[in-house]
């Protein structure tokens, strides 16, 4: 459009003319009752000049989309207003065209104000005859600019009532706007701002919505029709049955005036008459109630809950989130759209979305914190109240009252936990916490605790109850079906997931140093009791059972907290975004990878090493010996690590499992009644996370992880263990204890050749970790030939974890 000129002469008469008639012809035009009154001579010239001048510069708000990791698959669009501003050159002449045969005939030739419009609407309200109210297009797009610019809701009002002052004052903005913009500027801000009806606004939200094409590909008919329905979109909409006959009429017009100003032929016009007009429309889902694929709602909601944390976008949520909804922002995801398909896939093997019980499977990339995907047996939709599909809940309390589940539809934060939603237990995947914490006091992996079947500690329960001693208030944890660890190491102890390695362990420790690991790896204690336990350093050391997972966590969080060792004790946030732009396509620095360290990468390397050990992979030391998840490997088929984890009585079972690329945590649990009866089972567990981890891993190069460099981390101080030999039991301790080790007589009799009573030998023997148990083997004196090769005794408790002594079962 060519912008026109303007003159001293010709704008001081547009001034002095609507000067003129502001007061009057204009409120006339519009309130033909109060014409002559005060009022409308108040709000002649006087008021006319002391108006501003600069019209205060807003964007209509603009749709936010949000796709997956690919930059392209569109995972939902997120508004208040469905807008999307394009380029004048982007829109067909065709809507140009009817808009100003619709709306304004003498827009090329007017300066922003038609005063012979507004003379032939004063002469035509004060003869009877249906009203007209004059506004150019320059004047309408004056009058919603200013409404997206109120910054209170009078303002608002004051920009969109009808009243002698609004006229005035969008004439007098009207003006200078147009010495400010050529038409096609203007003609561009009109046309990305006005509303269609049927949820659109903007050209491109209509041209979408009602015929599912692009602006620039609109016809003279679908043109004249939207061009025809801003005037009253609600009395013109042709998907109602009162509007469907107006909407037709309002278009005729419209084309008839396209005709006569020249814009089209005779014949189009004809043709553009003969066209049908659609009476469906297609409103663009909103939010992620509204996704493309249902599965990827809880990832959406991930997402969501994320930007409206950030006070990046805004001081409180309200401001955020009308920044996510009216911003125009392009968001590229962390979600890989193929992983969250083939994890809902897997966790919908295991149990259907009918299942009180969940399966949640939770992915994230070690050293970048992004959140791959989120995937469990549910669907992400709000339960129809009218026509409930969810089942009454399976908490009693609930269920006398007809409360319904969250299965097979909820919209909760199962994964991320907040609202109502405070996590889970999780079982034994809570001793990498201990492990780390023992590590970075500088007790090594070596360190070797005689884990028998009960351990006796000097934590603090409640007298006489089950955790107890008998007899006691101390805390006696024990091993899973009451197993027999004999002298343990972190590598064997870690992979057999034996209690009574760990409680002592973190009993050396301090509990409330295991606590502080844990949430530098990002757990967030969102159950009120756990928050107390946890910001109470006293408290915390008291904490006998925290290594066990009795505190509740979310999946997001453990594989979080072990990618935390992947990425060479790097924690990193968890994060949905790879990248935002703003409208005008500038890159804003939110969402990035926001990594701190949380333990040294020794530290981090180390604890990896015998968090190989659980899932049947070797540490690079050759130190694993058992494994509580050993088919993952071989599952898997790349180097892995991780842990598995069972709470009291089977309330929850879960899996992490890690490669140098992908972590996933994965928890079988009941998220509506965390006190239920049933019994979670491996067996449903684990396939579905190691399945999920293999299909991630599937043609992806074999990457190790890195080797830890201190041995002192590792293997320890080795000394040499005294041969006590036919020594009696009393001298054989003093001689261990004196070479600095910690020794105890094994149960039992072995055949020796040594007199009856005496020590036959010891095991470990050769070398053994500083400090670390050394157990005394005692003869029965019937003989026994040759001694046997050192850790093969027969009838002796072998120790796990060392070269020369073998598993242990």
């Amino acid at each position: 459009m060519r912008r026109r000129d303007h003159n001293i002469f010709a704008n001081a008469t547009s001034l002095i003319i609507c000067g003129l008639l502001a007061g009057v012809v204009v409120a006339a035009a519009a309130f033909p009752a109060v014409a002559m009154s005060g009022l409308a001579a108040k709000a002649g010239g006087d008021t006319f000049a002391q108006l501003p001048s600069t019209l205060r510069s807003a964007s209509a708000p603009q749709v936010s989309r949000v796709y997956a990791n690919d930059g392209k698959t569109q995972i939902a669009a997120m508004y208040d207003e469905f807008r999307s501003d394009v380029r004048l050159k982007d829109i067909s002449q065709n809507m140009q065209d009817a808009i100003v045969a619709a709306e304004d005939h003498q827009f090329f030739k007017h300066k922003g104000v038609d005063v012979k419009g507004v003379a032939r609407a004063f002469v035509n309200n004060n003869s009877g005859k249906s009203q007209q109210g004059a506004s150019t297009l320059t004047m309408q797009m004056v009058r919603m600019s200013q409404a997206y610019s109120a910054t209170s809701p009078q303002e608002v009002v004051d920009a969109t009532k009808d009243s002698p002052k609004r006229k005035i004052t969008e004439m007098k903005y009207a003006l200078e706007v147009e010495k400010q913009l050529s038409k096609g500027q203007i003609l561009e801000r009109y046309l990305n701002t006005a509303p269609f009806g049927g949820g659109a606004y903007g050209i491109a939200a209509a041209s979408q919505v009602y015929f599912g094409t692009k602006a620039s590909k609109l016809t003279v008919a679908q043109s004249a029709l939207l061009a025809g329905m801003v005037k009253a979109p609600s009395a013109f909409d042709p998907t109602t049955k009162t509007g469907y006959p107006q909407a037709k009429d309002r278009r005729t017009w419209v084309l008839g005036n396209m005709r006569d100003m020249g814009f089209i032929t005779p014949k189009e016009y004809t043709d553009a008459i003969a066209t049908k007009i659609p009476t469906k429309i297609q409103r663009v889902g909103n939010g992620c109630t509204s996704v493309k694929t249902n599965s990827w709602g809880f990832f959406c909601d991930f997402f969501y809950r994320w930007w409206n944390s950030q006070p990046a976008f805004g001081v409180n949520v309200y401001t955020r989130e009308r920044q996510l909804k009216s911003g125009g922002y392009r968001i590229v995801t962390s979600l890989d759209p193929k992983a969250q398909d083939q994890a809902r896939k897997r966790a919908t093997e295991r149990l259907k979305d009918t299942n009180r019980n969940a399966v949640l499977l939770a992915g994230i990339e070690p050293g970048t914190g992004r959140v791959r995907f989120l995937a469990t047996n549910r669907k992400f939709k709000l339960d129809n109240s009218a026509h409930p599909e969810n089942r009454i809940s399976s908490d009693p309390k609930k269920a006398r009252k007809k409360i319904r589940g969250t299965y097979p539809n909820t919209t909760n934060p199962l994964f991320s936990g907040g609202g109502d939603i405070t996590g889970y237990q999780a079982g034994s995947v809570f001793k990498m916490f201990t492990m780390v914490a023992a590590l970075e006091k500088g007790l090594p992996l070596g360190t070797t605790i005689n884990a028998g079947p009960q351990a006796k500690t000097n934590y603090i329960v409640q007298y006489g109850s089950p955790a107890a001693c008998p007899g006691t208030n101390k805390y006696c944890p024990e091993n899973a079906g009451g197993a027999d660890g004999g002298p343990t190491n972190m590598w064997t102890g870690f992979g057999l997931s034996r209690n009574t390695f760990f409680v002592p362990l973190e009993e050396r420790v301090g509990a409330e140093r295991v606590v502080d690991v844990a949430k530098r790896f990002g757990v967030q204690f969102r159950a009120s009791n756990d928050a107390r336990l946890a910001n109470n350093k006293d408290l915390a050391h008291g904490w006998g059972a925290f290594t066990l997972g009795v505190t509740s966590s979310t999946p997001l969080e453990m594989a979080n907290a072990y990618a935390t060792l992947a990425g060479d004790g790097m924690f990193c946030e968890p994060t949905p975004v790879q990248e935002i732009k703003t409208q005008h396509g500038e890159k804003i620095d939110v969402g990035n990878p926001h990594c701190t360290r949380a333990t040294s990468s020794e530290v981090a390397r180390s604890a990896l090493d015998a968090a190989r050990c659980p899932v049947g992979d070797q540490s690079y030391l050759g130190r694993c010996h058992g494994a509580t998840a050993g088919v993952v490997h071989g599952a898997v088929g790349h180097p892995v690590f991780g842990k598995s984890g069972t709470t009291d009585k089977d309330k929850t079972a879960a899996l992490i499992v890690g490669t140098a690329s992908i972590v996933v945590a994965g928890y079988e649990v009941n998220p509506d009644w965390a006190d239920h009866n049933d019994r979670m089972d491996h067996d449903v567990i684990n396939p579905a996370v190691y399945k999920t981890v293999a299909d991630y891993m599937k043609g992806k190069p074999k990457k190790g992880f890195k080797k830890p460099g201190n041995r002192k981390l590792t293997v320890g101080e080795q000394r040499s263990v005294p041969n006590v030999e036919c020594s009696s039991i009393g001298e054989a301790k003093s001689r261990l204890s004196g070479a600095g080790f910690d020794p105890y007589v094994i149960g039992g009799q072995v055949d020796s050749k040594c007199p009856a009573g005496q020590a036959a030998g010891t095991n470990p023997d050769g070398q053994s970790i500083k400090g670390g148990p050394v157990g005394i083997e005692v003869s029965n004196g019937k003989g026994g030939g040759d001694k046997p090769p050192p850790g093969t005794k027969p009838g002796a408790p072998n120790f796990p974890g060392f070269p020369n002594s073998p598993r242990r079962n």
